[in-house]
């Protein structure tokens, strides 16, 4: 289970289903990423891009077809390559343990952070009510992460009226779909969309009101 401590929680179980490939290296630190396939309690499945520091590769073995447990942070990257999406999704491994056996698929996330675009509602032509949201999540050394998130039934008619700028507290699951996507008259592509499909939310202050109700004290103690 989350605790919740900080803005950006998520916690999954499953299978790796990808294999371990170089991705990038921070100050000397080389990080590598792979595919972790979480099974829904449907008969579909979520696959999650995990990074993760060559430094935890020592103590646990990133095989195909190993069941892991992954706590870490899901973060968002600019893609600049031209290929696939524009920005990139993926589950920033802060601690990676093999998973005990018996344990079942888990994939949960908890998000607090700021609608930074308006929230577009739609209604599917079954009658299904969806809104798209895009949270901003605040992440030290003053960098954000923005992430696509999904709100279904009640939860889609409640946000379709905040505005920019309005903090939430979301609960829910990091997903994968796939997509066909047109590029010319008698051309599709097939392409995987990451987003975070929401059980639960909550409002907080949005920017004004936390600007309005912030209290700042000089060094006497008086209110400034």
């Amino acid at each position: 289970m989350l605790h919740c401590v900080e803005d950006n929680e998520a916690c999954i179980i499953g299978v790796v289903s990808g294999c371990l490939t170089f991705s990038h290296d921070v100050h000397g630190e080389r990080f590598y990423r792979f595919m972790l396939r979480s099974d829904r309690l449907s008969e579909n499945a979520d696959s999650i891009c995990v990074t993760v520091s060559e430094k935890m590769l020592m103590e646990t073995s990133i095989d195909i077809g190993t069941s892991l447990k992954v706590f870490g942070q899901f973060r968002s990257y600019n893609n600049y390559t031209g290929q696939g999406n524009k920005l990139v999704l993926t589950l920033f491994a802060r601690e990676i343990t093999t998973a005990e056996e018996g344990e079942e698929a888990t994939n949960e996330i908890y998000l607090n952070g700021y609608i930074c675009k308006p929230v577009v509602y739609r209604v599917t032509p079954f009658g299904r009510e969806i809104a798209d949201i895009l949270l901003a999540v605040n992440r030290a050394y003053n960098k954000s992460d923005y992430i696509p998130c999904i709100a279904w039934g009640r939860n889609a008619r409640f946000v379709k009226h905040l505005d920019v700028g309005r903090n939430i507290q979301i609960w829910g699951r990091m997903q994968s779909r796939e997509y066909q996507k047109r590029i010319s008259d008698t051309e599709t592509v097939t392409k995987t969309a990451y987003e975070v499909s929401i059980n639960r939310l909550e409002i907080g202050e949005d920017i004004r009101e936390k600007k309005e109700n912030s209290r700042f004290e000089d060094k006497e103690g008086n209110i400034i």
